[in-house]
């Protein structure tokens, strides 16, 4: 009891702040202190035989990712990998331009009686503005096309000085996956929209067509009717009945043709 009651009289021991523990300082053996110390991810050594691009003998321009570069920006091959309200406003802008400013004037004064039927003249109009938009997304689906096959190839076709020195370059591994890259996610979706707007350009300039020819074909089945009907006279087509109405002193003593 007397023990119990004078360490109870003694005062509390101090608490001591805990000590950092070093990689020295830690209770492993050497050898784990070592692998401890020198874990690291190992590095990939840098072979110098690789070509790099700076190496590629074809010239600036004729590469196919400066070529990508400069077909993206031009005109108006720019359209096609714009966005797709303005790429199909600025094609309806061209073909409806066209065929108002052009197209309308020549089938309406380059026809015969166009003021009675107009139907027929603003029909050619809009077959030109079509027709003319139709030629315009071929010529932007031939430069995409040529750029993206370029891009997708494993060489690359190129001239020194001339089209008498061409030459052939094998693309580099790393060339190849950036160009390949490219061509699949940059050039092949504008190339799937050329091929249905194609699609939809052409449809639309056959039913313009056939329009055309059924308005045609019905207005020579309104003469031939109206002429074995006995009709004075037909806008735009001659016959001797009409023409003897009108003029009867130039068929006289002629006999009436059956």
């Amino acid at each position: 009891m007397a023990a119990a009651a004078a360490a109870l009289l003694l005062p509390p021991k101090p608490i001591l702040p805990p000590v950092p523990l070093s990689p020295a300082t830690l209770p492993f053996p050497k050898t784990h202190r070592h692998f401890h110390r020198h874990r690291s991810f190992p590095k990939i050594p840098f072979s110098s035989s690789t070509p790099s691009e700076t190496e590629c003998p074809v010239p600036a321009d004729q590469q196919p990712v400066n070529e990508y570069q400069s077909l993206s920006t031009s005109f108006p091959f720019s359209w096609a990998a714009g966005d797709l309200v303005e790429f199909s406003s600025r094609l309806f802008v061209t073909g409806a331009s066209f065929a108002l400013f052009v197209g309308l004037p020549v089938s309406w004064f380059g026809s015969a009686g166009s003021q009675s039927e107009p139907l027929k003249p603003a029909l050619a109009a809009v077959s030109s503005g079509v027709f003319v938009v139709t030629l315009a997304v071929v010529r932007m689906y031939l430069g995409w096309a040529y750029v993206g096959n370029r891009l997708l190839s494993a060489t690359v076709e190129y001239e020194e000085t001339g089209w008498y020195d061409g030459e052939i370059w094998v693309k580099t591994a790393e060339v190849l996956a950036r160009d390949r890259l490219l061509g699949s996610f940059s050039v092949k979706p504008v190339l799937s929209r050329l091929k249905n707007t194609l699609i939809g350009l052409a449809v639309s300039l056959i039913v313009c067509v056939a329009l055309l020819i059924n308005l045609e074909d019905s207005q020579k089945d309104s003469y031939i009717s109206s002429g074995e009907a006995g009709v004075r006279a037909v806008p735009g087509v001659y016959n001797d009945e009409s023409a003897r109405s009108f003029e009867p002193d130039a068929f006289c003593g002629e006999p009436d043709l059956e």
